[in-house]
């Protein structure tokens, strides 16, 4: 497995892994068009892939701008090896590397990804007006 930052030629296959996921699914794939990804990766924040075999299986985003994570999807072929922890683990040290700002996301509720969060050291902080569970996290906490 190999992690690396994310650039903008492995936009089209980080699309592909943000398709395959059975949980948080988009209900229309145009919502998170490829300009949007590179906004996020270039301007807003940064992300990071991991490949296998030359194949991207996994990849996180953070947006400083926004303080809060804004992708983190692993191929579900390749789930339950440890991509994802490794994954949100370079982007949330990033992340405290920039700024010492509570970090925030969300997710649907009662999920793997849910679970996950927790397990990681993230506090439910309530809702959002469209469902998903609000997740915090301070510089403290991860530090800890």
């Amino acid at each position: 497995m190999i992690y690396r930052t994310a650039n903008l030629a492995d936009i089209q296959q980080m699309q592909v892994v943000r398709h395959l996921v059975k949980e948080n699914t988009l209900s229309n794939p145009d919502l998170v068009p490829d300009k949007d990804v590179a906004f996020y990766i270039t301007e807003k924040g940064k992300g990071w892939v991991c490949e296998v075999d030359g194949q991207l299986v996994g990849f996180s985003i953070v947006d400083l701008q926004e303080n809060s994570v804004w992708a983190l999807f692993v191929d579900p072929a390749f789930a339950e090896k440890g991509i994802g922890k490794e994954l949100h683990r370079l982007m949330i040290d990033w992340y405290f590397q920039q700024t010492k700002e509570k970090i925030v996301l969300g997710t649907a509720p009662n999920t793997r990804a849910a679970r996950f969060y927790t397990l990681q050291g993230w506090t439910p902080a309530g809702s959002y007006a469209n469902g998903e569970v609000k997740f915090e996290m301070n510089y403290t906490d991860w530090t800890k």
